[in-house]
Parts: C-alpha cells; sequence; structure tokens
C-alpha cells in the first residue's frame, strides 16, 4: 500500500479520469457505469488516505484521514457514490496542492543544491587535475576559471575575478574578490580567475550550512503549530463523537456522514506549516536565516535590540592608521611582533595588524613559542624570550603595566576622532601603540530606521571598545544608548537584567566575545560573511551578505509571517463554523460542502503564498518614522 503513497500524483490524474467519465455516462443516463466509474475513482482516491489512517491509528493517534475515510465508508453504505467519490478527490486534491507549494518553497534550496560542483581542479607542482569535490581536502591548492563554480570555501592566492554570491548572501551584484579575499563554495565565477586555498570541505563549508540550516528551520514549529497537532488529535474524536449525536437526534444517517466529512478541519491543519515554511524560504531567498518558526514567533516580539559595534555596527573591515613607537625599538620590528602574536587570532583588530604587516611585506612566519588570548582584553605572548603583552586598557590594568602620561594623551587623541586604540608593551613596559578605524556601515542608518518603524522601541551599543569610540558611532548612528568598555560576560549580564524588566531583546553581534551575549537573548543574530562560526551556530537568525537591512527584512517578515499565519487560522476556523451550521440547517449537503472546504484549503495556500513575494521597504521612508524620530528626541537615552 506505500506505493500509493508514493505515486498519489497519478492516482489523482486517474481519479479525475473515473469521475469525468462518470459525470458523461450520467449524462447519458447510464446510471449503473457511471456508478462504477465513482466506486473505482473513490477506491484509487482512498488508498493513500487509507494508508495514513491505518498508519495513525497504530500510532494510537486519531488523523483527519481516519476522519474522511470514516465519512466515506458511511457515504458509500448509503449509496451515495457521487459524493465519496467527490471527497476523496478533493482531498487528494488539497493534499497535491499543499504539497506543490511547500516543493516550491524549498525549490530554492534544489537551486543551491544544483550549484554545487561535482569536481574541483586541484593543483599541484604547477599541474591542474580534477578531483571529486568531496574528495578535496584542505589546503589544497585549487583553481576556477571564468565561467565555472567554486568547489569549497576558500582563500584566494592568485587572481581575481568578479564572482557572483547570490546563493550565500542572497545579493545580485556580484563580488570582486583578490587576493587575501574568502570565497565560497556554490558561488560562481563570472569574470576574471582566481587561485584560492581550500579552508572548509565537506559538511563544513559555509554553502553546506545554509542548506542544513533553512531544511532544520522549516522543519520546526511554532507555538500556534504545536497547539494545532495537539487540538487535532482531540479535535478528530470529538466530531465522531458528534456526528453520533446528530444521528441519534435527526435520525439521517447522511446528515451525520455530511457533518463527518464537512468537519475535516484541513485548512487548519496546513494554514500554519505552510505559512512558516514560505516565510522562511523568503528570509533564506534575501540572506537571513532563519532557525525555525519559534524563531520567528519571538522575533516579531522584539522591542530592545542591542548591537556590538566592530563587524556589526561597523563594517569590520578596519585599517592601521597610525603606530606610535616609545623607546628605542623602531616601528617595522613593532609591527612584526604584534603580528606574530596575532596570526591565530578570529578577532578582527588582530587580523586588520596581521594584514597590515603583510601589506608591508615584513616577515612574520616566525612563531610565538607561546600566546594566550585574553577575552574581551587581548593577547599574551612569549617571542624571542621577550614577555609581550597587546591589548585595550583592561590589559595593561590586568596586568601591572603602567600607561604613561604621554601615551594616555596620545591615546586620548586617536579615540577623540574614533581611532580603536591597541596598547603593546614588553616586559612590562609601554613600547608602542596602533590606532585603528573602522567605518560605519553605509545601510546601518537606515536599517535602524526600518527597525523603529517596525516597532523596536530601544537601540541601544554593547562594545569592549573604548568609550569615545563608542560614543561617536551612538551618536552619529541616533541610538537610545550606549556601554563601553565591556567583557563578553557583561554584555550578557546586561542582557539578562533588561530581560528581568520584561524586555524582548535581540542581540546582533559577529565575533566569538558576542556569543554569550547572543546566546543569553531572545533573539540571538549573528554575520555570517564575517562572523566566527560559533556566533553563527549559537545565532538564531545569521546574515548572509552582513547587511543590516537584512535584518530589518527579517523583523518585517516575522511580523507579516505570523499576522499570515493568523489570518489562515482564521480562515479555515470560520469555514469549518459556516460549514457545520450549514450542515445542521440542512443548507449543506455533501458534495458542495465539500467544495467549499476544499476552496478553504486552496485559499489559505495562495494566502502562505503571498509572503512568496514580500520585500520589506528598507529605505526607511515611512512618514511615521519621522513623528516616532521626534518623540524620541523628547526623551532621555534608556537607563541601563
Amino acid at each position: 500500500m506505500y506505493l500509493f503513497i508514493q505515486h498519489k500524483n497519478k492516482l489523482l490524474v486517474i481519479t479525475a479520469i473515473c469521475i469525468a467519465l462518470a459525470f458523461v455516462l450520467d449524462w447519458r443516463d447510464e446510471t449503473t457505469w457511471s456508478n462504477m466509474f465513482y466506486l473505482l475513482a473513490t477506491i484509487v482516491a482512498s488508498m493513500p488516505i487509507l494508508y495514513k489512517a491505518i498508519q495513525a491509528s497504530m500510532h494510537r493517534t486519531f488523523s483527519i484521514e481516519l476522519l474522511v475515510m470514516i465519512a466515506v465508508i458511511g457515504a458509500l453504505f448509503i449509496q451515495e457514490y457521487i459524493e465519496a467519490a467527490m471527497v476523496t478527490f478533493l482531498f487528494l486534491l488539497g493534499d497535491f496542492l499543499e504539497a506543490r507549494t511547500l516543493r516550491k518553497t524549498r525549490s530554492s534550496l534544489q537551486a543551491l543544491l544544483d550549484l554545487q560542483p561535482e569536481e574541483a581542479i586541484v593543483l599541484e607542482n604547477n599541474i591542474e587535475y580534477k578531483v571529486p569535490t568531496e574528495q578535496v581536502k584542505v589546503g589544497q591548492k585549487i583553481r576556477i576559471k571564468p565561467g565555472g563554480k567554486v568547489p569549497v570555501d576558500g582563500e584566494v592566492y592568485d587572481g581575481s575575478a568578479s564572482i557572483m554570491e547570490a546563493s550565500i548572501t542572497g545579493e545580485s551584484i556580484p563580488a570582486v574578490k583578490t587576493i587575501g579575499h574568502h570565497v565560497y563554495a556554490g558561488t560562481i565565477v563570472e569574470d576574471g580567475y582566481i587561485e584560492m586555498y581550500a579552508t572548509k570541505v565537506g559538511e563544513d563549508t559555509t554553502y553546506a550550512k545554509i542548506i542544513n540550516l533553512v531544511e532544520e528551520a522549516q522543519e520546526t514549529k511554532t507555538k500556534a503549530e504545536r497547539f494545532l497537532n495537539r487540538f487535532a488529535s482531540i479535535y478528530t474524536p470529538s466530531i465522531i463523537v458528534l456526528a453520533i449525536l446528530v444521528y441519534l437526534f435527526t435520525k439521517e444517517i447522511s446528515i451525520a456522514i455530511t457533518f463527518l466529512v464537512i468537519a475535516c478541519p484541513g485548512a487548519l491543519v496546513i494554514g500554519a506549516p505552510v505559512s512558516t515554511v514560505v516565510g522562511i524560504g523568503n528570509g533564506a531567498k534575501h540572506g537571513a536565516l532563519i532557525k525555525g518558526g519559534e524563531v520567528l514567533d519571538r522575533l516579531r516580539k522584539i522591542d530592545t535590540l542591542f548591537f556590538d559595534k566592530t563587524g556589526t555596527l561597523t563594517k569590520g573591515k578596519p585599517e592601521v592608521t597610525n603606530i606610535t613607537v616609545y623607546g628605542s625599538m623602531d616601528r617595522q620590528t613593532l609591527l612584526q611582533y604584534v603580528a606574530i602574536a596575532e596570526k591565530r587570532s578570529e578577532h578582527h583588530l588582530g587580523k586588520t595588524i596581521v594584514q597590515q604587516a603583510k601589506k608591508e611585506k615584513i616577515d612574520i612566519s616566525k612563531d610565538a613559542s607561546i600566546v594566550t588570548f585574553v577575552k574581551g582584553k587581548g593577547v599574551k605572548a612569549v617571542l624571542s624570550n621577550k614577555k609581550l603583552y597587546i591589548g585595550n586598557r583592561k590589559l595593561m590594568l590586568k596586568e601591572d603595566i603602567q600607561l604613561p602620561e604621554e601615551v594616555l594623551n596620545d591615546a586620548t587623541t586617536q579615540e577623540q576622532i574614533g581611532s580603536t586604540v591597541i596598547f603593546v608593551a614588553m616586559d612590562q613596559k609601554v613600547v608602542g601603540m596602533i590606532a585603528i578605524v573602522d567605518q560605519i556601515r553605509e545601510d546601518a542608518v537606515s536599517a535602524i530606521q526600518q527597525l523603529r518603524n517596525s516597532g523596536v522601541k530601544n537601540v541601544m551599543m554593547l562594545t569592549g571598545d573604548n568609550r569615545h569610540t563608542a560614543k561617536m558611532v551612538a551618536n552619529r548612528l541616533e541610538l537610545d544608548g550606549f556601554k563601553a568598555e565591556l567583557l563578553p560576560e557583561d554584555k550578557a549580564e546586561i542582557i539578562k537584567q533588561m530581560q528581568a524588566k520584561g524586555h524582548m531583546i535581540a542581540m546582533v553581534g559577529d565575533g566569538v566575545n558576542d556569543a554569550p551575549a547572543i546566546a543569553r537573548a531572545d533573539i540571538g543574530l549573528a554575520m555570517g560573511e564575517g562572523g566566527t562560526d560559533v556566533a553563527m551556530e549559537t545565532a538564531d537568525i545569521v546574515l548572509m551578505a552582513d547587511q543590516l537591512s537584512q535584518f530589518a527584512h527579517a523583523h518585517s517578515l516575522a511580523k507579516v509571517t505570523i499576522r499570515n499565519m493568523k489570518q489562515n487560522i482564521a480562515i479555515a476556523m470560520l469555514t469549518v463554523a459556516f460549514l457545520l451550521i450549514g450542515v445542521l440547517q440542512g443548507h449543506i449537503h455533501l458534495a458542495n460542502g465539500m467544495f467549499i472546504h476544499e476552496a478553504s484549503v486552496l485559499l489559505v495556500i495562495l494566502n502562505a503564498m503571498r509572503l512568496h513575494h514580500f520585500r520589506s521597504n528598507q529605505k526607511g521612508n515611512n512618514p511615521i518614522f519621522h513623528f516616532m524620530k521626534a518623540r524620541r528626541k523628547q526623551h532621555a537615552p534608556i537607563r541601563m
């Protein structure tokens, strides 16, 4: 019988043909033959329904299919063959439409799968040969020619190319990749060529993680879906009892059977899941990976939003703007020592210093004998038998390293123009200072405006950076407040305090330091392109193109999706109520009742399909914003 499940679409076609032939024979008064075709249509269409009903019964569950089969058997018992055929046909048709909708939503995932190249061109001793993609190993050199697909994640070491990254980031404009840039599996080289080192292969690639995340997310359920599943298990036996009572009161078996059929809550059962699946699919299409229906439900309730600064509100591509040396050490040696210590760092600032050393062609091949990363403070290392301390004021204070007045004055000057200052000490004495500047993201202002428009009341910043730089960024973005010079545990504690006051909190970050705060928040968001794996795995939402407008879209999408879900539930419940009242009053019969019922199924599917085309207003031009902005200026920033 399981074969019938696999070939439901073919059974639907056979059923339609049988019903069409029965109609023709009925029109020609060939009643016996028409009834035979109606009966054949009923038997064919009932097979997959009966299979599901039996499976549910074996698990002691009252399913909708069981309700339908009882009604069909009753219709055959009273010789209402056309009604039995139409009931089973329309039920199969509704099932087909639901499956088709879900397939269309998941087609974007299939398109991603189709982008995965089967082979990679590997280079060894400047000789190229092809290997299956799954056999590529980390560290191997790979060449991608014009029009080729990137087989695994990697870092470009030669060449430059214009690469279409829409499958990863949702961006339709090709990105230019040159030496030092990261590239992702599943993206396409449109122009130019590159040679790269493989950094992530197989299931570890960003591409593979996206597919897994979206597939898992679409299988998770909202509170409404879980409630409806419990409701269905109670609803089915209740309807059977009510149908028996209807028969006892009316003595009409046909009314009782019609009551059974009409009461099938097909639209109610699929209304919530189809909205969730389509909504998550829309988010993935626009570069926001939402990890489940429950996340959508929480996201729409967010009233307070915390941002990390570096790599979140700023571009995460800082540049060294000033290197100051104190004492006899020369500038090049200072930069060399710091870059060697920071080589294994995952922090943006550490990577920036390493890139600056490479840019100046300084040799950093040597390794420090001991390297210790101090979260939220900096790095300690032993290099050439010298103890090296690289970090912020907190690290210097922790290690009892005095900051002379000259150093403090230089640091304050740099911080007041928006620089982040890294102090460098050797053997308990400050020997240098590195100033780094990171630009604010172009879309930060418009994204924050849109988030305010959609109901986020408080937008604030939590950063480990100094207060001068934090204040400058907060003022330029007109944030409601900020806290600076924080450790990772400080960020998590502030979020905990705000939650205790009844706020629904979202935290946006991109680094290992942000993971505790992201995990603590009601909704955690990670920047996918520049973010660390820890932050991406901890977060509820991942923004693949590192654009804050994607979060603004996700927030608006969550509200629209849940509203769409509620609309579907309302449509389903009103339809069932209308039909049941009509049955009891004698105005609704089996055939037309089932037609209206299946029409409601189609209606909720079409309503959910509207989410495919949802696109939020990312320009923040809503006139309400200007009113809200004026109102905000009348109040002091929120206290944290």
